[in-house]
C-alpha cells in the first residue's frame, strides 16, 4: 500500500514533485488561540510562542496505547480546530526533519511539517485534524484525515514536545505507520 511508505524520511528525500506553503503558515497565533491553551487565571500578556512546560516531556510521556476497535471517524469532529479541539499553540509551527532544512525556501524544504491549528502540511501532503483523542498544552492525540499524491488515508498520530519545545516527537498509530518515532527540529 503507498500509504505505508509516504512518511518514510528517505522517500521524502527523493521526492520529486513541488510542495509548497502559504505565507499564512508561519502567522504568530492569534490571542484568542493562546488564551485556547492558558489556564484561566490573573490576566497577563502571553507572548507570540508560548513557551513549553519547562524540560517538555518525556519519551514515556511520549508514547500512547491506540485502542484497535476505536475506528476513525467518517468526517472531522464539529469544533475541530477551535479552543481545546485544535491542535495546540506551542506544538504549532514549522518543524524539519533535518536542521538544514530549516533555511529551505518553502517547496524545497523536503522534511518540513508545518503545522496550524487544525492541520498539518508535508512536502507532498496535508493532514486535516478530525478527532482529539488526547490534549495537553505540549501533546496532543488524534486522528487526522490526509490526502496528497492522490491518495486519502486516516492516521492516528500522537504529537508532544520534549526537549524544552525545542524538538517535536511524532508518533503515528495503525496500519502503515512508521515503527519508530520520529524527531523534528524547531525552525526559527
Amino acid at each position: 500500500m503507498m500509504t505505508r511508505w509516504l512518511f518514510s524520511a528517505p522517500l521524502l528525500l527523493l521526492a520529486g514533485c513541488s510542495g509548497g506553503s502559504d505565507d499564512t503558515d508561519n502567522k504568530a497565533p492569534t490571542a484568542e488561540e493562546r488564551a485556547a491553551d492558558t489556564p484561566a487565571g490573573p490576566s497577563q500578556s502571553a507572548p507570540a510562542q508560548p513557551a513549553p512546560a519547562p524540560g517538555g516531556a518525556s519519551d514515556a510521556d511520549l508514547t500512547y496505547v491506540a485502542d484497535p476497535s476505536v475506528a476513525p471517524p467518517k468526517a472531522p469532529e464539529a469544533g475541530v480546530g477551535i479552543g481545546g479541539q485544535a491542535i495546540p499553540v506551542a506544538i504549532r509551527g514549522r518543524w524539519a526533519l533535518k536542521a538544514e532544512d530549516c533555511g529551505a525556501r518553502p517547496g524545497t524544504d523536503l522534511t518540513a511539517l508545518v503545522i496550524d491549528a487544525k492541520t498539518l502540511r508535508f512536502f507532498e501532503s496535508a493532514g486535516d485534524l478530525a478527532r482529539v483523542r488526547d490534549r495537553d498544552a505540549n501533546r496532543i492525540v488524534a486522528d487526522y484525515k490526509f490526502s496528497g499524491e492522490g491518495q486519502q488515508w486516516d492516521r492516528l498520530m500522537l504529537l508532544g514536545l520534549a526537549d524544552g519545545g525545542k524538538t517535536l516527537v511524532r508518533r503515528d498509530y495503525g496500519d502503515g505507520a512508521a515503527p519508530d518515532a520520529m524527531r523534528y527540529t524547531r525552525c526559527a
